[in-house]
This record gives structure tokens, C-alpha cells and sequence, in this order.
């Protein structure tokens, strides 16, 4: 950091504590040349999440619409809001550590399946047939198959 004094390079952190709206950190330092004390303000940069949908069209990551379609998933089922929320966390967190700017989405759909599938088949099933957007009973029931076969 450069004083903003005598312009050397060479500073020292005295202190840091968060800022007053918790997303920014102070700190005071001090110049090793000319020991003139200065503030100041560090901030994450959030770079947001594009999701690169069928169509090729970008738009922003929503969480909300991942929340939706498990919600849909898993009406009238034993399943908890803490289970549902546990599990958009999860699929969330997936989604930001591959580190990427754009994530098509369905690499999405891929990992929320997987989670679904460990939490509960019947809404599994629910969401594969709206998400791979079966044509007909066969392809529902080739899905059902593979269901039954890994619990066996």
C-alpha cells in the first residue's frame, strides 16, 4: 500500500476491524518512511455468478429459482424447510467453489439432482421429469429404473 503522504511503498497494519456495515474491513497504517498514520477500507470483490441457460442467453444467479424448483419438488413430502434449505446451501456451494464466471445451467441441474436423489427419490423423480423434460411414460419409467436398481 502506498502512503498517500510521501508515496513509498512501504506501510505497516496497526490495526483492522471491521467496518461499521460488516462488509469492509479498516484498517490503520502506518508509513515505515515518513510514519504518518492513514486509514483505510478494504472490500471483497464479488464478481456475480452468470448462468448460461439452454437458449445461450446469460442472466444473473438466483438462488431463489433453485429454492422454487425444490420446493415444487418436494411438496407433500417428509421433508423439512431446514432439509430443503440444507440443501440449496449445499448445491450453492458447489456452484462457487468450481470458481467459474458463467456455469451453464444444466451443471446445475446435474448437482441439484444429485443432492435431491440422496434426500429424497420421489422428489427426485419430480424434478427430472420437469428438468429433463421427459416426452412420455417411457422415459419416465426408464428414470424410475435406474432409481430402483442403485437401491438394490
Amino acid at each position: 500500500m502506498k502512503c498517500p503522504f510521501c508515496g513509498t511503498e512501504n506501510t505497516k497494519v496497526i490495526d483492522s476491524r471491521p467496518a461499521d456495515d460488516n462488509s469492509t474491513i479498516r484498517r490503520r497504517r502506518q508509513c515505515d518512511t515518513c510514519l504518518k498514520r492513514f486509514t483505510t477500507y478494504e472490500k471483497v470483490e464479488s464478481i456475480p455468478l452468470v448462468v448460461i441457460k439452454k437458449d445461450n442467453t446469460r442472466e444473473p444467479y438466483d438462488r431463489t429459482k433453485i429454492e422454487a424448483g425444490v420446493f415444487r419438488s418436494c411438496h407433500k413430502r417428509p421433508i423439512s424447510v431446514d432439509q430443503i434449505n440444507a440443501l440449496v446451501d449445499e448445491v450453492e456451494t458447489a456452484i462457487f467453489n468450481m470458481e467459474e464466471k458463467e456455469i451453464p445451467s444444466y451443471k446445475i441441474g446435474e448437482i441439484l439432482m444429485d443432492k435431491l436423489k440422496e434426500l429424497d427419490a420421489v422428489a427426485y423423480v419430480r424434478f427430472a421429469s420437469v428438468y429433463r423434460e421427459f416426452k412420455d411414460v417411457n422415459t419416465f419409467m426408464n428414470e424410475l429404473k435406474k432409481i430402483l436398481d442403485t437401491k438394490s
